[in-house]
């Protein structure tokens, strides 16, 4: 628990938008894990069993919800001065992440900030190789032509009618 909960956190977070909700959300995973921790031991790979959890408490927090909420503007973490690059661009990326739908930023969540593979993210997301290629493809198009995220991360491009030129 003490090595997976920083990371279980931060993935939480990229999923709901809030540092209160990630760690409620990382909490909750932890302890419905930990009350079937025998059988969980007994899996090929706890760490994925951890993730679908975490994936399926988000799921089901966000259906609970009558209003919508949406990514906060800045990242848990606390900016360091000679990082300040690093921290606007995790910061307009976190922004854009949370304009997607939800199936879409799970999707890319997992793929990218996760690194999991197509058939890990699938496990966790409860759904087909095919859903989680379709989601994150639609996701990274979307990032793409999010007009904040190409300016900041494709300097010096001109998007148009996705042409880059």
């Amino acid at each position: 628990m003490v090595t997976r909960r920083a990371r279980l956190v931060r993935t939480a977070y990229l999923l709901t938008g809030d540092a209160g909700e990630a760690e409620d959300l990382a909490q909750t995973a932890l302890a419905k894990v930990y009350a079937s921790w025998r059988r969980v031991a007994r899996a090929d790979n706890p760490d994925a069993y951890l993730r679908r959890v975490l994936v399926n408490a988000s799921v089901s927090r966000s259906r609970r919800m009558r209003v919508p909420q949406s990514l906060s503007h800045s990242p848990p973490e606390v900016p360091v001065s000679d990082q300040t690059d690093r921290v606007l661009v995790r910061s307009v990326l976190v922004a854009a992440l949370g304009r997607l739908p939800r199936g879409r930023r799970t999707a890319v969540v997992l793929r990218y900030w996760e690194d999991l593979s197509e058939s890990e993210a699938a496990q966790a997301m409860g759904c087909s190789v095919g859903t989680v290629r379709s989601q994150a493809y639609k996701g990274l198009a979307q990032l793409r032509s999010d007009p904040d995220t190409a300016a900041l991360l494709w300097p010096g491009t001109h998007r148009q009618e996705g042409v880059s030129v």
